[in-house]
């Protein structure tokens, strides 16, 4: 079966053609814009390319009902349309796509894939929150979790490396990248994860404030902010844009070295989180046997993994900083002696999008 796997971020939308054996015949990566003009690009980008067997779509949410890779027909098309406000950064591209697929490729089965699936196995004192109960059973409150597709290829890969079964390990995984988070796995299931009801929970991201005391949008509104207003700054206007003036970890990282206050206290307040949380991911677990770094960021920067690794050096954690710095693709990076080992993942979300349009038209 030969899979198309459509991968829309929330600054990019990502095109892979992979033969049965996961080889990969074709690539495109269509350029960030506002939300939509990717998706209306791509009958176009689509038939440039051999036609597929079926196609696979990443999704964001999946909410309660969605738990596993589903074929999408109209009935499916519409809940995920009700979904929009849990992912209103994400869920429209993707929705946009499934729209332009359905019209350029009739006939050829579409597969839903979700980023939450992989955290529906949660410990429910992880996915509780101390809500009223009513509000859990009718709105369906709970830590949903991101980055599912990202976190199950990565857990495969780190045993393939580490020539081990995962199922032994305690594991840290960081996705960072625009978007960031982390999750705890211990006996290969997830334990816990910093992203909850929607992307906004957790670190500190590009855009996103991430952990946030809840009377301050609630002060906000009485304080006459409009709702949409509030939103909006929360997805797009926080994070390490409003503590830097851009979301670009990079530019960041280049005016921080060049003495640039304002970029080395954004550094700062992003590198404060990331640590707190990995710390508590580790503690969900009563300990971690190893780090593992993927996503943009995760993948090309090697100071943020070097810091992250230093920060958390009473767990056990160290980078061999010539390793570190030459890391390229999926590698070891680990200080010898050092009681936690860190790798080096390049994000592989095709294989896992593949995986589940397989197992769903089986």
């Amino acid at each position: 079966m030969r899979v198309l796997t459509v991968n829309p971020g929330s600054s990019s939308l990502k095109l892979s053609l992979l033969d049965h054996d996961d080889t990969v015949l074709n690539t495109l990566d269509l350029d960030s814009g506002p939300a939509g003009r990717e998706a209306e690009r791509l009958a176009a980008a689509v038939a440039e390319i051999p036609a597929p067997d079926a196609v696979g779509l990443r999704f964001v949410h999946g909410g309660r009902d969605f738990t596993h890779p589903a074929v999408v027909d109209d009935e499916v098309a519409k809940r995920l349309h009700g979904l929009i406000d849990l992912a209103p950064l994400h869920q429209p591209q993707s929705l946009y796509a499934l729209g332009e697929l359905r019209r350029a490729m009739p006939g050829v089965p579409v597969v839903a894939c979700f980023d939450t699936a992989f955290h529906a196995g949660l410990p429910e004192a992880a996915a509780a929150y101390a809500v009223p109960v009513e509000w859990r059973e009718r709105h369906g409150l709970r830590r949903y979790g991101f980055h599912g597709l990202s976190y199950a290829y990565a857990l495969r890969r780190a045993g393939e490396l580490l020539g081990t079964d995962p199922a032994g390990l305690r594991l840290v995984l960081f996705h960072l990248g625009s978007g960031a988070s982390l999750a705890a796995v211990a006996g290969g299931r997830p334990a816990d994860t910093t992203m909850g009801f929607t992307p906004l929970e957790g670190l500190v991201m590009a855009t996103r404030a991430g952990n946030l005391d809840p009377g301050i949008p609630l002060w906000l509104c009485k304080h006459g902010v409009p709702e949409g207003e509030i939103s909006d700054a929360l997805e797009h206007r926080s994070g390490l844009r409003a503590l830097a003036g851009t979301g670009d970890m990079r530019e960041i990282r280049d005016r921080a070295g060049k003495g640039d206050e304002v970029a080395a206290f954004a550094l700062d307040v992003y590198h404060h989180r990331l640590r707190g949380s990995a710390a508590a991911m580790a503690a969900a677990m009563g300990g971690v046997d190893v780090l593992v770094f993927t996503g943009g960021v995760g993948e090309h920067d090697a100071a943020v993994r070097e810091r992250a690794a230093a920060d958390l050096a009473f767990l056990g954690a160290a980078v061999d900083t010539a390793a570190n710095a030459a890391a390229r693709g999926d590698t070891e990076v680990t200080a010898p002696g050092a009681a936690v080992r860190t790798l080096v993942v390049t994000a592989r979300e095709d294989l896992e999008i593949a995986a589940g349009v397989r197992a769903a038209l089986a």
